[in-house]
């Protein structure tokens, strides 16, 4: 009997530590680039915006030129108008690259390429105090 408890009370310690460290893997890779790139293409491609508040600066600034207009969106704007593409996944092909990157910020091309047109999104991302945040997000239409 004592042995049963030993061990249980082994197997519960042991699973509580792994249970830790999920967490903080999980919370690191929340605060990585990747994570924020990822973040933002699913949103614009499959319309899974829960997560895309998180990676994005408070005073993000979106910038979509259309023809000789260009059009500016806050963050509280830009997500209103992803509400109504929420879980809609777009018919489009979708790749990035990393234009330029150091330590302190990044910028990457994400192309959403379309049958007729392809939409190419030059984001921003800002290594702040909190992680990888999405900081400017410039979009033209070729």
């Amino acid at each position: 009997m004592k042995t049963l408890k030993t061990i249980i009370l082994a197997f519960c310690i042991i699973f509580s530590f792994n249970s830790f460290a999920n967490n903080d893997t999980s919370r690191d890779q929340k605060l990585s680039m990747n994570y924020a790139v990822q973040t933002y293409i699913d949103a614009m491609t499959q319309g899974k915006i829960k997560d895309l508040p998180e990676v994005l600066e408070n005073d993000v600034k979106f910038t979509v030129t259309q023809g000789q207009n260009i059009v500016n969106f806050s963050k509280n704007q830009m997500l209103a108008a992803l509400k109504g593409s929420e879980n809609m996944q777009q018919n489009c092909k979708t790749n990035f690259t990393v234009v330029e990157q150091n330590d302190a910020q990044s910028i990457v091309k994400v192309s959403m390429i379309y049958d007729m047109f392809t939409r190419i999104n030059y984001v921003t991302i800002s290594n702040t105090d909190k992680g990888w945040k999405i900081t400017n997000v410039s979009t033209v239409f070729n």
